[in-house]
């Protein structure tokens, strides 16, 4: 059997960046309810969070998963659970894009305190602001249809 530990922190907006989970409430079942369907799924999720218009998820990949399948499987499967739901009065939707990049072991307990902390940290910065900086930080070309 392989030991692999490949940490991935995603991120992703909701369609348009529209402000669909914008109760801490329907925030709290949505990373709830994503946490128990990759585990079932065999996903390992180590950390989920986000605010109105975009959720973050710490993920470990297992020896046969790739970051599309698992974010298909993740985005795929919450919106269409959002929806039978009916947690948002208009049709939800995830947008087609998102950020993926590796996380060190050193630097997981920083990525799991910055996705703890979305709450407070989206206060102070727009979800478009953090979206620049990782733009800028991971020197990503910026694509129209996500920022």
């Amino acid at each position: 059997m392989p030991f692999i530990k490949v940490y991935i922190h995603t991120v992703w907006s909701t369609k348009n960046r529209n402000p669909f989970l914008s109760s801490k409430e329907i925030r709290q079942k949505v990373w709830q309810h994503i946490r128990e369907n990759a585990k079932k799924k065999g996903v390992f999720i180590d950390f989920v969070n986000g605010y109105s218009d975009h959720c973050h998820c710490l993920i470990s990949l297992g020896v046969d998963q790739t970051i599309q399948k698992i974010m298909q499987l993740i985005k795929g499967e919450s919106s269409f659970w959002i929806n039978k739901q009916n947690l948002t009065t208009d049709k939800f939707e995830w947008q087609d894009e998102y950020f993926a990049v590796s996380v060190s072991e050193s630097m997981i307990d920083r990525v799991r305190n910055y996705i703890k902390n979305q709450e407070a940290h989206h206060k102070a910065k727009s979800f478009i602001e953090e979206y620049d900086v990782f733009i800028k930080k991971y020197r990503f070309e910026k694509h129209k249809d996500f920022g």
